[in-house]
């Protein structure tokens, strides 16, 4: 969905997954156009997708389109962890993808650590990106890179 001129140093394909719930929250404030600068310093976004429930608002569906990210709405029950669910399969599917180099994931969630270690078998490099408070140390540890997104004011 990021439709971008290729740069001489940008050899390497990425897939960008936000873990909606998780890391686009009030508390948070955080900038989409600044999450997607910080992870462009690892490669070119050839996938860039924000999960959402379907409690997420019309409005922030047309934002999250409007900046360049392919909104995905997940019918999930009330709990966070149902989209976990389809943020982990889509990074399994770009693992097995041999046009993605690196997978990168915004969230806090350490239920990612499964999906991360399968990337990691099949040779993806791992770029985690996350806010405190709750930025999981499991999910840092199992990243080859770990960002740290500030709050807007």
């Amino acid at each position: 969905m990021f439709f971008r001129k290729k740069k001489d140093n940008d050899t390497k394909n990425l897939a960008l997954f936000v873990d909606g719930p998780n890391i686009i929250r009030r508390e948070f404030n955080i900038d989409l156009d600044e999450l997607r600068k910080r992870v462009e310093n690892y490669g070119r976004i050839v996938t860039g997708k924000v999960f959402l429930n379907q409690y997420a608002s019309e409005k922030l569906i047309e934002a999250v389109a409007n900046q360049g990210f392919e909104p995905k709405v997940v019918l999930a029950g009330e709990r966070e962890s149902d989209v976990d669910v389809s943020v982990a399969v889509d990074m399994v599917k770009a693992s097995f993808n041999d046009n993605i180099d690196i997978i990168a994931l915004a969230s806090r969630d350490a239920d990612y650590l499964p999906a991360i270690q399968l990337a990691k078998k099949k040779g993806k490099t791992i770029l985690v990106i996350g806010a405190k408070p709750g930025f999981s140390k499991a999910l840092q540890h199992a990243a080859d890179y770990v960002e740290f997104l500030s709050k807007r004011v």
